[in-house]
């Protein structure tokens, strides 16, 4: 493990415009440097690179980040080998934690593995382009299903011989590599599974007479492998495809087909195609779509998902035909949605695969046809069985509730809307109805409700005869008032991530002592007093690193958090720190009178937009209020219409008070 003093001499000595300089050109835009963004297809300079912040970002598409952050995402490595790379860059040697023994020998024991997959690698390309037995088997099996020998070493494709005298264990042995490694403890995990041994204790090949798919990480490290038997050269093999056993460097449910070889263009397109197998991803880049990963066959896991929402936020999921295998994979549908992706989906038709599909086509002919044939999830599914529910109230109704199910598990409240409208029309039914059943359907979310304590449930859309365009209108009021109160929360992030250490006066600490007070320990203070906590996750992250640091020597908060590990927090501190606009984008300075600048009125300010926060939660809670006083059933509930009532008159009061404090000083 990398130690504190090394990471941070690699962020001191690491300057964004040499890292970036390596892959884009930069050429002078004022203070900064542009660029054309090399993750995404821009074709006009939108990348800006920003020395005084040692950062980068594309205003496109979005993505970027501090020295080690740009790395991570253009080479797709994690944390630590980012570092290690900007470390080479800049000759800084690396001084590693002390390691306990197992700690070592488990490390020892990875390496060890992946040297073994790496040899055995090209041991078995050697095979396929060398021997004679390579080429007139395995190689003809390649080229027969009409694969290019450009796509074949792309994905460096490979052959273990089912000859005698030929093997691959035992030259693996011979080249000094332990039988530990070759073999599999399947208790341990230690060892690649390539070799199994008989009941004489001899090693055998577990490949033999197959072709051989090599698994990559995404930082392209073989970590498995797949192979492929062939009837024409193997007797008595009934398993088809046969994977790698589990170990401590690879499961199949952690790993996807190609995704090395696509990193790049998924990035770049910003989409993903997700197909079942190893020739299905071969055929497709072989016609010139190289954004796609295959499972491999397993049923989508969320370790799989996780590696392609690195990339990217949308997926489109490529289907054979097979009316029951599509029926069976809804749960990988939702698991996509439940993770916040963009799912489109696509069916092939005839029962054609994508492998064979592309045989049948020229590569214009199958980009054209995965251009004009996707669609989100909600018109492939009422396509897909509306025709089951035709004339059948039953059959329709289990339809909806595929649908309504799906649309549940989506974590974004507004995707969700636009979701429930959509389904809404493509079903002709009252949209009440369907976002009545959303909201049934709803997972239990470890979410905060604003107000810690105290907080009136949401309001239901009408019940009652109410036409879809008053309820379109409720849903758009609701987006707009969570979008105000988001927007005054980010204000709150801004002033941490911009001022955070900055002293702004005095509170007492809990011995009574007087101590001085910084913006980030007013906002914390300020909130919890009222029982308050920041709604959003990544927003309740960043007040919680700052306070833990917020008294460190040299603590500079903006600095920090642009150099934050993590990218989304990384990029959105640089959002905030790089906002043109001064201290608060809604309020200005001369109708207070303040005069200055902005650091002289920093307390002020901060008072203001902490007030101002308040003020924003309490108007949200009281137009919650008003519409549950709308509604006709709470006048027969005399119980219920009191405590609304009492409730509507405290927060008018609360709505009071913050109102007449907003001007007033309280910190000194």
């Amino acid at each position: 493990m990398i130690d504190r003093a090394t990471i941070d001499k690699i962020m001191d000595a690491a300057n964004i415009v040499d890292v970036v300089s390596d892959f884009v050109t930069l050429k002078r835009a004022g203070a900064n440097l542009k660029g054309l963004c090399p993750f995404h297809d821009d074709r006009t300079p939108s990348f800006i690179v920003s020395p005084a912040k040692n950062y980068c970002k594309c205003f496109a598409c979005g993505k970027g980040g501090n020295p080690v952050g740009f790395i991570m995402e253009h080479e797709q490595v994690t944390y630590p080998e980012a570092l290690r790379y900007l470390a080479k860059k800049y000759g800084i040697e690396i001084k590693e934690k002390v390691l306990s023994p197992e700690d070592v020998q488990r490390q020892d024991d990875r390496e060890s593995m992946f040297i073994v997959n790496e040899w055995a690698n090209e041991w078995f390309q050697r095979q396929l382009h060398e021997t004679a037995d390579g080429k007139a088997i395995g190689l003809a099996y390649f080229r027969g299903r009409g694969f290019r020998d450009d796509i074949i070493q792309k994905f460096q494709c490979g052959y273990c011989p089912d000859t005698k005298g030929v093997s691959m264990s035992e030259d693996a042995l011979a080249a000094g590599y332990q039988e530990k490694y070759l073999t599999c403890d399947p208790e341990t995990g230690i060892g690649t599974g390539l070799s199994l041994k008989n009941d004489k204790g001899k090693l055998r090949d577990r490949y033999f007479g197959r072709v051989m798919f090599p698994i990559f990480t995404m930082s392209g490290k073989v970590v498995g492998f797949g192979g492929r038997v062939l009837a024409a050269a193997t007797k008595g093999v009934n398993i088809k495809y046969q994977n790698s056993p589990e170990s401590i460097i690879y499961s199949k449910k952690r790993e996807l087909y190609g995704l090395f070889q696509a990193k790049m263009a998924i990035r770049k397109q910003d989409c993903c195609f997700l197909v079942e197998g190893y020739t299905d991803v071969m055929a497709m880049h072989q016609s010139g779509v190289e954004n796609v990963v295959a499972s491999s066959g397993t049923a989508l896991t969320d370790d799989q998902i996780r590696l392609i929402h690195r990339l990217t936020d949308n997926i489109t999921v490529i289907y054979d035909g097979d009316a029951a295998g599509i029926k069976a994979s809804q749960r990988g549908i939702d698991m996509l949605l439940a993770q916040g992706m963009n799912v489109k989906l696509l069916l092939l038709p005839d029962g054609d695969d994508p492998d064979s599909f592309a045989r049948k086509h020229n590569a214009e002919e199958f980009q054209q046809y995965l251009a004009e044939h996707q669609v989100d999830f909600i018109k492939f599914k009422t396509n897909l069985l509306l025709d089951e529910a035709k004339g059948d109230p039953v059959a329709k109704s289990r339809l909806v509730n595929n649908i309504v199910q799906s649309i549940a598990v989506i974590p974004n409240e507004i995707t969700r809307t636009v979701y429930i409208q959509e389904t809404a029309s493509t079903m002709k039914m009252e949209e009440r109805l369907i976002a009545k059943a959303v909201s049934e359907n709803l997972p239990q979310r470890d979410e905060k409700h604003i107000p810690a304590s105290d907080a009136p449930e949401k309001a239901p859309l009408p019940t009652t005869e109410h036409d879809e365009a008053f309820a379109s209108l409720i849903t758009g009021i609701r987006v707009r008032e969570e979008q105000r109160l988001h927007d005054r929360e980010q204000e709150l992030v801004r002033l941490v991530i911009r001022y955070g250490e900055q002293i702004i006066g005095s509170m007492f600490d809990n011995s009574g002592k007087e101590v001085p007070c910084t913006v980030t320990e007013f906002i914390d203070a300020s909130l919890r007093q009222d029982d308050l906590a920041l709604s959003v996750p990544i927003h309740q992250t960043i007040l919680g690193v700052a306070l833990e640091h917020i008294h460190e020597d040299g603590f500079v908060a903006e600095r920090f958090f642009l150099n934050y590990p993590d990218p989304v927090i990384s990029s959105l501190a640089f959002d905030l720190a790089t906002d043109k606009e001064q201290l608060s984008r809604m309020h200005k300075k001369e109708q207070r009178g303040f005069t200055g600048d902005e650091e002289n009125t920093l307390p002020s300010e901060v008072e203001h937009i902490v007030t101002d926060y308040k003020i924003e939660i309490v108007k949200t809670e009281l137009k919650a209020v008003i519409r549950e006083m709308q509604d006709p059933e709470l006048i027969r509930d005399k119980e219920r219409y009191m405590a609304v009532m009492t409730r509507y008159k405290d927060i008018k009061e609360i709505e009071k008070k913050l109102s007449h404090t907003q001007g007033g000083r309280v910190i000194g």
